[in-house]
């Protein structure tokens, strides 16, 4: 069922990246956007489909499963709501109305047309004075990202294949050690990272571990999992251009530091999963690295700090978030990624976001 109603502008600014937009634009937006409504059941999104469209839940809930049988439930005016529902496509998820559902249904072209045109903050020099010219070249660039993000042509990092494949075994009920303990082993640094890990103080039994099956074992399905994605991440952070590779040598430093800093703080104070922890703190600026990656091909523009810095502070929340979806991280993990450096954030007491902005707020510089 299909309505042209608009929605009030308050509710449309509730949504990202509709909060971009300036109240006229909101106004044209809404004028050439479509609500829909679906019954309890129905299916609103397959898998695979590549519409053009974005779909923004304005009351109900919906699940979504993904091609391995993981489900996952979002409930309208949540923090999960305030993007597009699947938003990547081809579409990643299936999506069927748990509630009756109603969605503000905008094509991709028409938003990214929209978020070309929206103002950028202006950044302020050293001076007190604005950039003046330069700032329409960063805002033309910014804007650039922001089309390619949600039209799917910004180049998002791969999880590397073992962490991958990892991965979606744990998530599986019938998984035994011995399969994961076998694509650890197709990568043999991986494996040698993973034993050594366990015969650490941290995890040592009473005797060493003396190959990956014990490994395995002795850590349990879950933590094996953390550990071997927070092993495979340092591949992640890789840039061509020598002067962007240092920025990602600094924010590699920088992710491995809150990262030890979320484990200590779970393990001690919280009742949080201290390697999930670990691994929220390794992956909060994840959405940093493809502005670095994208900033390549850029040099001159990023050869000046305050242009490089104003991008990543502007994109960093929206690609990581679009980064950790891509690669199936549950909602606590993306929900922590996209809070994970915002000063007023306020979110569900011992959540993992909770803890990511206490950090910020407590051991930033």
């Amino acid at each position: 069922m299909a309505s042209q109603e608009s929605l009030p502008l308050r509710r449309l600014k509730a949504f990202q990246p509709l909060n971009r937009l300036t109240d006229d634009q909101l106004v044209l937006l809404a004028s050439r956007a479509e609500r829909r409504a679906h019954g309890p059941g129905q299916r609103v999104l397959e898998r695979g489909v590549r519409d053009g469209l974005d779909y923004f839940l304005v009351s109900g809930k919906v699940e979504l499963e993904s091609m391995d049988g993981r489900k996952s439930v979002i409930e309208a005016e949540t923090e999960q709501a305030l993007n597009p529902i699947a938003r990547l496509q081809p579409r990643m998820y299936d999506v069927t109305a748990v509630k009756p559902c109603e969605f503000l249904v905008v094509e991709q072209d028409v938003l990214n047309q929209l978020l070309r045109a929206a103002p950028v903050a202006q950044v302020e020099m050293d001076s007190g004075e604005s950039q003046g010219e330069g700032e329409s070249e960063e805002h033309h660039l910014l804007m650039k990202f922001y089309a390619e993000l949600r039209s799917n042509q910004l180049k998002l990092p791969s999880v590397p294949d073992v962490a991958w494949k990892v991965r979606r075994l744990v998530d599986r009920d019938d998984t035994t050690a011995d399969q994961v303990a076998s694509a650890v082993s197709a990568d043999p640094a991986m494996a040698a990272k993973l034993v050594r890990a366990c015969n650490s103080p941290l995890y040592r039994g009473f005797s060493d571990v003396r190959n990956v099956r014990e490994t395995v074992v002795r850590l349990g399905m879950r933590t094996t999992r953390q550990l071997v994605t927070v092993f495979s991440m340092r591949e992640v952070f890789k840039s061509r251009h020598p002067s962007l590779q240092r920025e990602m040598e600094k924010l590699w430093r920088h992710s491995r530091e809150v990262a030890a800093l979320c484990w200590v703080l779970a393990d001690h104070a919280t009742r949080l999963n201290p390697e999930e922890a670990l691994l929220a703190g390794l992956l909060h600026d994840i959405g940093v690295v493809p502005v670095l990656v994208q900033a390549e091909h850029h040099v001159n523009l990023f050869a000046d700090d305050t242009n490089l810095h104003s991008a990543i502070s502007e994109l960093r929340a929206d690609v990581g978030t679009a980064v950790l979806e891509s690669w199936s991280f549950p909602p606590t993990f993306v929900e922590a990624v996209r809070h994970a450096e915002d000063w007023g954030y306020e979110a569900g007491k011992q959540s993992l976001s909770w803890w990511m902005s206490l950090l910020w707020r407590n051991f930033t510089p």
